[in-house]
Formats: structure tokens, sequence, C-alpha cells
């Protein structure tokens, strides 16, 4: 399905992040991927890819750094000779009550999670105008959704990527390029398992298929509208959450 096309995703040694490569791969699709600091984690990621027989390449870069970032979007393009797919899925929790939260609480978690998704973005969109196609798809969450209590950072940072989801798509439509997010649930992830035990027992009795996600449902996702067949979906934010949100 994504045969000869490169991927570019930011925070992808491990969790989600790690799914969607190795999803997009076994598709046939070049992987260019981020991390922050865990560099054992990310080299055998790139391992792993390159026995698919497809190209690698693991990049430390701050999501937060827009120079850092661009430096790794450059040596992408010098590595590969292409760009076709930016995924945004960085993103971090510094889950407190508003009363108890701290400043940098809020800074760190709008930094990665909002700003991260404009940095890549702001990176890649040059290039993608040039060349009249582009496909940016972001990790969004069902917090910026519903909202959930001790979130309101998160709630925010998340609520935001799916606005800018739908902004960017009308903006750049008339060239080819797609922006769309996905609002993912209660995922099992290592930052989901950082989550109490208390929450975690509350979320399940909320959702309607009574279990977390796995993140190869959401890489799975991410492939579909990575792909030629969701060719007409523009500005739209596919939610896979088990049903929580509806409710």
């Amino acid at each position: 399905m994504l045969q000869n096309k490169t991927a570019i995703i930011s925070g992808a040694s491990r969790g989600i992040g790690r799914a969607i490569a190795l999803e997009l791969a076994a598709s046939g699709c070049n992987i260019s991927f981020s991390y922050l600091k865990n560099e054992a984690e990310a080299r055998k990621l790139e391992e792993e890819i390159i026995k698919i027989k497809v190209k690698a390449m693991a990049f430390q870069a701050d999501i937060k750094d827009y120079e850092a970032v661009c430096a790794w979007v450059t040596k992408t393009k010098e590595v590969f000779g292409s760009l076709d797919i930016a995924i945004n899925n960085a993103g971090v929790i510094k889950d407190k009550a508003l009363v108890f939260m701290e400043k940098i609480d809020w800074q760190e978690v709008m930094q990665t999670n909002l700003d991260g998704v404009y940095n890549l973005s702001r990176a890649v969109i040059t290039g993608f105008l040039k060349q009249k196609s582009g496909n940016i798809i972001n990790i969004s969450s069902v917090s910026g959704i519903i909202g959930l209590p001790r979130q309101t950072n998160y709630s925010a940072s998340k609520a935001g990527v799916i606005g800018f989801t739908k902004a960017l798509a009308k903006e750049v439509a008339g060239y080819n390029i797609r922006v769309n997010a996905i609002a993912a649930g209660f995922i099992e992830t290592d930052m989901t398992k950082e989550l109490k035990d208390s929450l975690r027992e509350k979320m399940l009795k909320n959702i309607p298929l009574g279990r977390f996600g796995k993140t190869e449902e959401v890489a799975l996702a991410v492939k579909f509208l990575a792909s030629d067949v969701s060719e007409y979906i523009t500005g739209e934010t596919l939610v896979i959450d088990g049903g929580l949100s509806m409710l």
C-alpha cells in the first residue's frame, strides 16, 4: 500500500509510535523516526525495520526544539530522497488537579504535545507544498474531545491538535495535501501504565468494549489514513477509543 514512500514519525522508539513505524514498514514504507533519550530502543527498532527490507533511520531530536526538528527533516530528505508522510506522535502526560499543577507541568505538556505538532508540520509543509502532495497525521486523544479530570494540560493540548488539524487541512487541500487526526482512547502503552489504578478501573467501566486498546489497532488506522485508500478524507478526526467518548 505504501511501497517506496517515506514517512517521518516523531517519538517512535516505543508505544504507539513504534507500532506505527512497524506497520507502515510492513507495507513497504521507508521510516525516519525521532527519539528523545532511549537510543538503545531506537536502534533496536531501526534494526527491526531494516529486516523488513525497507530503509530506516533513527534520529535523536527533542520535538520541542524547532531547529532540531528542521535538521531531522533535512537529514531525512538527504538519506531517503523524498518525504511523503509526516506523523505527529510524540507526547507526554503530567496529570495533576489544576490546583496542584505547576507552571512547568503545563508548559512541558503544551510544548511537547502541541508545539511539537507545529514544529514537525512547519518543517515539512514547505516541501509538501512544492511537490503538491503530502499527508500529515496527528495523534490526538479523546481527552481533547471530552476532557478528563486532572488532565487540563493534556486535554487542552490534544484539543489544540484537533483544531490545528482542521485549520491546516482547509489551508492546504488545494495542494493535494491531506491532514487528519486520530483521537486515541486508553491504549496499552508505557504512558497509560503511569495512570493510577483507580483511574484505570474507572475508565474501564466507562469503555463500552470493556478493554483498553492495542497499539497495533492505532497503527492500522494510521496506515489507512496514510494510504490512497483514504484519499478523499481530510480534516477528520478518527476516534479509536472502544466507545468511551460516545457516553
